[in-house]
């Protein structure tokens, strides 16, 4: 078996391009805004926040939920979503790092 592109960048780099693809998309930054607006964990009322269908959020979700920006509990019938503060802390170092050393050059 080849090598994917992936294997030639490291591991932070895969992780920090995979969760900015999960950012790519406004009703994805629309769900995270909406969870932290709530401030707890919900379990569907995503679908009378957003004029999504059912099937698109949960696909939405399910791309944040694998980029580690959001988790899910099962309860009942039903997951219970919450934003992943792993994830955030990870996108807050990166971006930190960057405009660190923006702040420490002396260019253009």
């Amino acid at each position: 078996m080849g090598t994917t592109k992936n294997d030639f960048f490291t591991e932070k780099q895969n992780t920090i391009a995979k969760i900015a693809k999960a950012l790519g998309h406004p009703a994805r930054i629309a769900i995270i805004e909406y969870l932290l607006k709530v401030n707890e964990c919900i379990c569907g009322d995503i679908v009378s926040e957003l004029p999504l269908a059912q099937a698109t959020i949960s696909q939405h979700l399910k791309e944040l939920k694998n980029a580690g920006l959001i988790k899910g509990n099962i309860e009942g019938n039903s997951i219970c979503y919450c934003i992943d503060e792993k994830g955030f802390d990870a996108v807050n170092t990166y971006f930190s790092n960057i405009l660190s050393t923006i702040k420490k050059q002396n260019c253009c």
